[in-house]
């Protein structure tokens, strides 16, 4: 029996048995109401419910009172071997061997869809992280959010929720300038530019300009700088366009900053202020145009057009914020970094200055740094260390499981040697090896003639059977959880869990036979379920934009 089907059983025993008290309050209990837990000591059961407390004060009863009633009916239900009381009305249940077993067949079934739910369903989520300026390489500062930001958005997804993942190209300002006169001082053999962008990196630009527009020298400065610009940003966008992409991390829009400055009077910015305008909250002083802000919690209003007619960079926040609610998003996710922390009540106030609710339709996640024992500054950049280094050192999977696995809100500092290390020690191999040790029982089964032809659940009786069971019918719900509390590392901790589930489980139980003994129902049985947690691990390691290696 998996958790859905067990939730639904015990909403239609608690329906029954309300009804005869209350039947418009037996009507309004539905099958999300159960909410199942694991018991923390897993002596007092596989499932814990607090269903009883939930209806309790509904029909005016103590919720021991509404627990001893639900007990006969629980215990009734097929499936269930018994049913406990504990503390103020929870409910603790023990599924019989079949019952916890059938999630086997379930899970081989399902395949890939087993952990998918509809958590989500319904909420369309603009998911906007890592966000650099293309004037240089990715680095170790955009590391940990493109890893956890990319989980996030897949937790999303797997639990109903339509997300667009994007990223904001930072591309207008003067920083653009900048970067252009960085890469045509490069390509003409000048010294870099004060407060210019160094590194080799640089000086690869503005070969590729020069070899793409040989007479930038013969050019009007101005021109030379606006063409050697341009061809920087579109190979250096490429470029971490490409690293991101070796970082198993896609997005679904790239959002380029430019547009919203282009059209002149029709701009996206202009417009911008006046649609705030006409919600109310713009008002003019000192020839400048304001957003009251402060009436949504920010600490001081903030200029948005300048008397000179210069946009500022809030500007652009409350254009970009906009573009996202016209695109169909709703619901708009925010993933920052540890310096950012000044944006949240201005992010939250342009909210409400544009007639959303800051508390449910903007969400702002702030990232702690991330640091890696003994990573070397870049050879290319010369002052940051990049992530094609920090990926190729340590490893793709490694480096995207680890930023995975901690909260964001955590500072992070990741040890190389034990990431590298291919022993137990190392959180990723652990987990990897547990679902290539699933792939190498499945090969030695076809050797040895064990097929999935026969199911009996109830041949699973082993206590690590049943332990294995019922951590792999958990993971709908860790996936569930993960996505409502935007935390992926909930999943990586539940793999680790069923990786030792698993191994113990495997150090008991047999799939193939011993010696010259025959082949029975129960060995195409545990076929089933070391294919099930195979399955799983390779769900859950995907959710994590990590690998299933199926040999190690």
């Amino acid at each position: 029996m998996n958790p859905n089907a067990l939730s639904t059983a015990i909403a239609e025993a608690t329906r029954t048995v309300i009804g005869a008290r209350d039947k418009a309050v037996a009507a309004e209990i539905t099958d999300t109401m159960v909410a199942l837990e694991r018991p923390k000591n897993r002596d007092h059961g596989d499932w814990a419910t607090s269903i009883a407390m939930k209806v309790a004060t509904r029909v005016d009863m103590n919720p021991r009172d509404v627990a001893a009633e639900l007990h006969a009916a629980l215990s009734a239900i097929a499936g269930i071997k018994s049913v406990d009381i504990a503390g103020p009305g929870f409910l603790n249940i023990t599924l019989d061997a079949a019952a916890a077993g059938e999630i086997a067949r379930t899970i081989v079934t399902m395949g890939a869809a087993f952990g998918h739910n509809d958590t989500l369903g319904g909420q369309s989520i603009n998911l906007e992280f890592v966000s650099a300026n293309p004037t240089g390489p990715l680095h170790i500062g955009h590391t940990r959010w493109a890893g956890l930001g990319d989980s996030i958005g897949r937790v999303l997804r797997a639990s109903g929720a339509t997300v667009a993942s994007e990223f904001y190209i930072n591309d207008a300002g003067a920083q653009m300038d900048v970067f252009g006169e960085s890469v045509l001082a490069a390509a003409l053999g000048e010294p870099a530019p004060e407060n210019g962008y160094p590194g080799e990196y640089v000086q690869e630009l503005g070969k590729t300009a020069l070899a793409r527009r040989p007479d930038l020298a013969d050019l009007p400065r101005a021109e030379a700088m606006a063409i050697a610009r341009d061809i920087g940003y579109e190979v250096q966008l490429q470029e971490n366009k490409d690293s991101l992409t070796r970082f198993n991390v896609e997005f679904d829009v790239w959002f380029s900053e430019r547009d919203l400055h282009a059209g002149g009077d029709e701009s996206l910015v202009e417009k911008a202020i006046e649609r705030l305008r006409a919600q109310g909250h713009v008002y003019d002083d000192d020839d400048a145009v304001w957003v009251r802000t402060t009436d949504f919690g920010d600490d001081k209003d903030r200029v948005i057009r300048r008397g000179n007619g210069v946009h500022t960079y809030f500007a652009a926040d409350a254009a970009y914020y906009l573009s996202k609610g016209d695109r169909g998003y709703q619901h708009k996710i925010y993933l920052l970094g540890a310096d950012h922390h000044g944006y949240v009540h201005r992010l939250k106030a342009l909210a409400g200055a544009a007639g959303d609710d800051p508390n449910k339709d903007i969400e702002i996640l702030i990232g702690q740094l991330v640091s890696i024992n003994g990573a070397k500054l870049s050879k290319r950049a010369g002052n940051v260390i990049e992530l094609n280094d920090l990926r190729e050192w340590l490893g793709t999977d490694a480096l995207r499981y680890s930023l995975a696995r901690y909260p964001a809100d955590s500072p992070l500092s990741l040890d190389p040697e034990l990431l590298t290390k291919k022993s137990n020690d190392n959180p990723v191999f652990y987990v990897q090896y547990a679902h290539a040790r699933t792939c190498a029982v499945a090969r030695n089964a076809v050797t040895a003639g064990v097929d999935r032809s026969v199911f009996r659940a109830e041949l699973l009786d082993h206590q690590t059977e049943a332990d294995l069971a019922n951590a792999l019918a958990d993971f709908p719900r860790v996936v569930a959880q993960s996505a409502t509390l935007r935390e992926p590392h909930r999943v990586a901790r539940y793999l680790e869990e069923l990786a030792a589930c698993y191994h113990r489980w495997y150090d008991n139980c047999r799939v193939t036979p011993l010696g010259d003994d025959e082949v029975d129902d129960a060995h195409r049985t545990r076929l089933w379920l070391n294919d099930s947690a195979g399955q799983v691990l390779r769900n859950g390691l995907d959710l994590l934009g990590v690998s299933a290696p199926e040999r190690m």
